[in-house]
Order: structure tokens, then sequence, then C-alpha cells
């Protein structure tokens, strides 16, 4: 099972398309979203929220700390936060594991699976860069939203399949959601 994180970055679009290609490869999943995530959805996509959640196998609600999903006895093959706020960032590299996102991502790291985190911010400060080398050094995939342009993208959506192609790499899936450089 791969747990989705979505939080209120702009770029929820990436989250969702990766929901989508996990269901394809038939990869089970979990998703929490963060409750301006759901603000962003239905501003930033022509997506429901509700629609989103059932793109999910499971679905686990963002302030439920009581939830299975937080403890490291929960199995899990990874996890991704897509897109990453900065306060979601500073508070997963400062071991504050205040909702459901930020404490799955904390049992990740201390369970020493797969993290792989997808900041959307820019331009970036000293501490945001600071936050993301923390995590880094702690064995989080730092795998910010920036496409390649190698695969002569045509729209949005090879854009986007880019970098969920790249986040499916970086949990070692295979996929075939980009052209691949020759």
């Amino acid at each position: 099972m791969i747990v989705v994180g979505i939080t209120g970055a702009s770029g929820v679009i990436y989250g969702i398309r990766l929901l989508e290609a996990l269901r394809e490869l038939n990869i089970e999943n979990a998703l929490v979203m963060s409750d301006l995530a759901k603000v962003v959805i239905e501003s930033e996509t022509d997506y429901d929220v509700d629609d989103v959640i059932k793109m999910a196998d499971n679905y686990y609600e963002f302030h439920d700390l009581t939830a299975s999903i937080n403890s490291g006895s929960f199995k899990t093959e990874g996890m991704v936060i897509v897109p990453c706020t900065m306060k979601t960032l500073s508070s997963i590299a400062n071991g504050y594991g205040s909702n459901t996102i930020t404490r799955v991502a904390d049992v990740n790291l201390k369970e020493k699976r797969p993290l792989v985190i997808v900041p959307r911010e820019t331009p970036l400060r000293s501490i945001h860069i600071q936050n993301m080398l923390t995590l880094s050094q702690e064995g989080a995939t730092i795998l910010p939203a920036m496409p390649g342009f190698y695969s002569n993208p045509k729209t949005i959506d090879d854009q986007i399949n880019f970098i969920v192609g790249k986040i499916l790499d970086s949990l070692k899936i295979d996929n075939d959601l980009f052209k691949r450089w020759e």
C-alpha cells in the first residue's frame, strides 16, 4: 500500500494523477487530504473532493490521530506527499506530527520506509531549503514539481505525467507515464 498525502499547496492535480496511476497499476493506496487541499481541489481542478476520495482504496481523515495508519505497525510500502506545503515540510522536518499526514510521514522515516516529498513553492527561503536538507538526510526523497522538457511535452498533462512518473520511479514502481531519455 502506498499512502498519498495531499496538502493545500498549488498543484493538487499531481496528487490526483498519482491516485489515478496507482489505480491503473493495481497498487493499493491510502489517501489523506488536508482541509486546505479540499479547498484547492475545488479551486484548481474540475474534480469534486468526493470523487477524489473515491479514487482511493482507503481514506483516512486528516485530524484522526487514532487511525491505524498512524502506527508503525501498520504496514505500507511508502508515502508520497504531493503537493507538500512548506508548513507540512517544516512539521515533518521538526518531528511535529500533529495531523495524519505529518504523523504518517514521521512513521515512514522512523521505520525507514520510502517517503517522497513533492514541495510546491517558489521561490524558496533558506529555511525551506534547510528543512528539505534535513528530510533528505533522514532518508526522504525530495522531488520538486519541476517537469523535464527533454521529452518534448505537448500538454500540461504531459508535464503532470512526467512528475507522477518520477514519483513512481522513486518508489521503484515500473511505469511508462513519460518518454524517457534515449
